[in-house]
């Protein structure tokens, strides 16, 4: 009876993580002689994990990466210009701790975009709000704004993204207008998030302006 109650009352305080593992840890505490911290503790930890996990989820669909793909399925029986230790390096995200931007090179088919979506998902999972997108649906979005007369506010809120993910940069030659979009969005982000691109296009040059960033 107790536990029915302790359950409902933590569905009731929305303490699902609580409510989904209460019965598993007070057998665990009961068979190990833990005391009522230590299963506490253990609930408690059981309800910040599930709450973690929740939040990714919403980010990730929020990302609306184009593909499904993870780190751990990144084929590294081949070079592709990526050491073991530059991909572990990039999977503690800590160039987006720093506010560095990622320029990401190579043919087609080389697996820039598994790359770039691998890396934002694994910052979903770790709570850091990301968004994937490809460049020309980018200006598609950016005309769409401009209709509607909310330019401004749609370059903010693609600014206020911890990584900005912008895949298949320079498949053509931008006009003026876009090529201002790009500016101000750069601009709007530098020092304030991270921008991840993906690029088939000569890099010549993009090293003296891709600035506070890491290339390869």
């Amino acid at each position: 009876m107790i536990n029915d109650q302790l359950k409902s009352a933590a569905h009731s305080l929305r303490l699902f993580g609580v409510h989904a593992n209460f019965e598993k840890r007070a057998h665990q505490a009961a068979g190990q002689g833990l005391n009522h911290l230590e299963f506490l503790k253990l609930l408690l930890e059981d309800e910040v994990l599930q709450r973690k996990e929740r939040v990714a989820k919403a980010m990730t669909t929020r990302a609306k990466f184009r593909i499904n793909a993870d780190l751990e399925d990144w084929d590294q029986t081949f070079d592709r210009g990526l050491t073991k230790t530059k991909l572990r390096e990039l999977s503690s995200h800590a160039f987006v701790q720093s506010n560095e931007n990622l320029l990401i090179l190579g043919k087609t088919g080389e697996g820039k975009t598994h790359l770039a979506v691998a890396l934002g998902r694994r910052l979903c999972a770790d709570n850091i709000s990301t968004l994937f997108l490809p460049v020309n649906f980018l200006f598609e979005e950016v005309h769409a704004a401009r209709a509607a007369g909310k330019y401004l506010p749609y370059i903010k809120r693609l600014s206020a993204v911890g990584a900005l993910i912008l895949d298949d940069f320079g498949l053509r030659n931008y006009t003026h207008e876009e090529a201002n979009v790009l500016v101000d969005l750069l601009e709007d982000r530098h020092r304030k998030g991270s921008v991840i691109v993906t690029s088939q296009a000569d890099p010549r040059g993009w090293k003296m302006s891709f600035r506070s960033g890491q290339i390869f």
